[in-house]
C-alpha cells in the first residue's frame, strides 16, 4: 500500500476541521423566519385575549345559536322562542299570524342579543312579571297602583294566564319590554299586545313571581333572562 505523505496528511487534517461558511442571505433568511413566528404567536395571545376579556367562548355556542337562527330565517319566522333564564327555561309559541310585526321585531332583537341579561325587574303576584333593562318605576307598576285607585282589580278571561307581551309604544318609552302574565287580567288588553304564550316552564314562570320584592315590587335577589333560543318545533 502507498503510503501518504505527512505533508498530504496535514492538508487533509486542516480540510476536514475547516467549518462551512454561512451566506449572509441565509442568515437574513432565517431571522426573517423567526420574527414572523414571534409576531404569530403575538397576534394568537392578543386574539384569544381580547376574546376571554369580552367574555367570549370557544364558539360552539354561538354556532349553535347561529344554527338553530338560520334554521329559522330559511324558512320564514320561527315557531317558537326559549327563555333561559336564572330559574329555568320557558318555552313561547309565538303568535305569528295575528302579532307577525311584533314577533319579526323580537326575533331580530334576539338575533342582536337584546335579551340576554335583561332582568326581571318588576314582579307582581297574581298579576304580572316584567322585564326590561330600565329600572325606572315600570308600567307593571304604574297599571296596578292606577287599578288600585280605580277599584278596577278584576281579573277575566280576556288575557289568559301565562301569555307573554310587550308594551304599546308610547313617545316616552320605546323599549322592548317582556310581560308574563301570571293571572288572566282584563285591563291589560288596551295596554299589552300579546304575541306568544307559555307551553313549558309554567313552574318557572311561578317560580319567578315567589321571588321576594320590596315595595316597588322589584326582586331583592336579580333574576333574568341570559339567553334567548329560537326554533322551528318545540
Amino acid at each position: 500500500m502507498a503510503k501518504i505523505k505527512p505533508q498530504a496528511l496535514l492538508l487533509q487534517s486542516k480540510k476536514k476541521k475547516a467549518p462551512s461558511r454561512i451566506s449572509l442571505s441565509t442568515i437574513i433568511i432565517c431571522n426573517i423566519i423567526i420574527v414572523l413566528v414571534i409576531l404569530s404567536l403575538y397576534a394568537t395571545y392578543r386574539h384569544w385575549h381580547y376574546r376571554l376579556s369580552n367574555g367570549i367562548g370557544t364558539g360552539m355556542e354561538d354556532i349553535e345559536h347561529l344554527e338553530t337562527f338560520g334554521e329559522s330565517t330559511r324558512s320564514g319566522l320561527p315557531n317558537y322562542a326559549i327563555l333561559i333564564t336564572g330559574k329555568g327555561p320557558i318555552t313561547i309559541e309565538l303568535d305569528k299570524d295575528s302579532s307577525r310585526d311584533v314577533v319579526d321585531k323580537f326575533v331580530n332583537l334576539c338575533q342582536k342579543g337584546y335579551f340576554k341579561g335583561m332582568l326581571f325587574n318588576h314582579v307582581i303576584k297574581n298579576y304580572i312579571i316584567q322585564g326590561g333593562h330600565s329600572q325606572k318605576a315600570g308600567a307593571a307598576v304604574e297599571w296596578i297602583l292606577k287599578g288600585k285607585s280605580q277599584h278596577q282589580l278584576a281579573t277575566s278571561g280576556k288575557h289568559e294566564t301565562f301569555v307573554l307581551g310587550t308594551g304599546k309604544p308610547t313617545k316616552d318609552n320605546k323599549e322592548f319590554e317582556l310581560f308574563i302574565t301570571t293571572a288572566a287580567i282584563s285591563d291589560l288588553n288596551d295596554k299589552l299586545i300579546i304575541f306568544g304564550r307559555v307551553i313549558k316552564g309554567e313552574e318557572v314562570v311561578q317560580e319567578i313571581e315567589k321571588v321576594d320584592t320590596d315595595q316597588r315590587y322589584q326582586p331583592k335577589s336579580p333574576v333574568g333572562i341570559t339567553n334567548v333560543i329560537l326554533k322551528q318545533e318545540a
